[in-house]
This record gives structure tokens, C-alpha cells and sequence, in this order.
């Protein structure tokens, strides 16, 4: 019997990566979108996907701003009471879109006053606050934060497709964090009539955009279908 109970006690430990952790970071890509599933984070989505890199700074912002969130609630669940435990997450989101916040201001100053108001409303952002009450109150540091990379990823991925469209059709060009605006379009494609879509740069279009990804998504995976 003590040997049954020794072996029970000295159980195999779960693989970093094992199966189950890394759904935590392919479901949030494809099956489980915070976005194109969950609906969350949409107005982000149509507020500042006018320029590709927009998208990354905020898609960069929400990962870093998840992450570090996840890991802090996961290491405080045990010990956070159940009737605040809604206010000690809007404290510590808080405290790292400032900081955040403070760091754009200080290396990119001309996209944190492009993205406005939109840093600071990350504390808001239903996607962050949906992980830290859903799975980073009752699981462990280590998954709590492949799951923050899973969502971060899968809210950035659609933000840079969105924007990706909504410039190239909008302005025919792309821009780079550090590089400005590249053209991408050729002069041939306006030689033959062609003229930048000024419709793609308004937000109307960005929820075509993403509902024409839903719809996709959808195409191809109808189990996500609702009846």
C-alpha cells in the first residue's frame, strides 16, 4: 500500500508543452478566435486597424499587457478574495496598460498619440478581463500564460489581416513600424484606372472586413455554426 501511495504522490509531471498546453495556443488562432468567435475586442478591431502598424503596437500592447496580467492573477488566485476579485484584476490590468502606456510614449510617441485613447481602454478590453476571470483565476502560472499568448496572438492576427486590407485597398500602400508607408500596389494597377478606396479607411469597412473572415472561418468549420 505505501509503495501504491508513493508512486500516487510521485506522479509524472505534465510536459510544458503537452498536448493539452499547446491547444492553449493553437485554439485562440483558428477555433476559438477572442475576435471572429468570442466577439471580443471588436472595436479595437474597427478603431485602429487604418494602418498595419497601428495593428502591431496594439496587437504587441494586449500580448504583453495579457501575459503579464495572466501570470500576476494566476500567482495571486489562492490568496485574492472572492468578493474584490473583480476589482484586484481591474488593478492590475491597470497598472500594466500604464506602464505600457508610458513606454509608447517614450519609443513611439507618434503611433501611441495615433492609437489616442484606444492604449488606455486595453484596461477595458473584454478579451483581458474574460482570460484573467476564466483562466488565469483557476489555473497555474505556467498554462495561464500560454493561454495569454494563445488570445493575444489570435486578437493580433486579426488586427494585422484587417489592416493589412483596409490599407493596401485604402491608401495602396502598407506601413512598417520604423519605415513608414511602402507602396505595394504597382503604377501598372493605376495606369489601368485604378484609385485608392477612401471607403477602406473608414471604420464601416473594417467590420465587412471582419465579417468576411467570420464568414470564411465559418466555410471552412461548420461546427461553428450556430444553430
Amino acid at each position: 500500500m505505501s509503495e501504491v501511495a508513493e508512486k500516487e504522490v510521485k506522479a509524472p509531471k505534465e510536459p510544458l508543452f503537452s498536448k493539452k498546453n499547446k491547444k492553449l495556443l493553437t485554439d485562440p488562432l483558428n477555433d476559438d478566435n477572442p475576435i471572429t468567435v468570442q466577439v471580443l475586442g471588436i472595436c479595437s478591431a474597427l478603431a485602429i486597424t487604418v494602418q498595419l502598424q497601428q495593428a502591431i503596437i496594439m496587437a504587441v500592447s494586449v500580448i504583453v499587457v495579457l501575459i503579464g496580467g495572466n501570470l500576476t492573477i494566476s500567482l495571486m488566485r489562492n490568496t485574492i478574495p472572492s468578493r474584490i476579485r473583480i476589482i484586484v484584476q481591474l488593478v492590475v490590468v491597470a497598472s500594466l496598460v500604464i506602464l505600457v502606456d508610458q513606454i509608447l510614449k517614450a519609443y513611439v510617441y507618434d503611433i501611441s498619440k495615433a492609437l489616442s485613447v484606444f492604449v488606455g481602454l486595453i484596461i477595458t478590453n473584454c478579451i483581458i478581463m474574460g482570460r484573467f476571470e476564466a483562466f488565469a483565476m483557476g489555473n497555474k502560472p505556467w498554462p495561464s500564460i500560454l493561454d495569454a499568448i494563445g488570445n493575444g496572438a489570435g486578437y493580433g492576427a486579426i488586427l494585422v489581416i484587417v489592416a493589412i486590407v483596409r490599407e493596401i485597398f485604402g491608401s495602396g500602400a502598407i506601413s512598417f513600424p520604423g519605415m513608414g508607408q511602402i507602396k505595394f500596389l504597382p503604377e501598372a494597377v493605376y495606369e489601368a484606372g485604378y484609385m485608392n478606396n477612401n471607403l477602406m479607411i473608414l471604420p464601416p469597412m473594417a467590420l465587412v472586413t471582419v465579417g468576411i473572415i467570420i464568414w470564411v472561418q465559418r466555410s471552412k468549420n461548420p461546427e461553428l455554426i450556430e444553430d
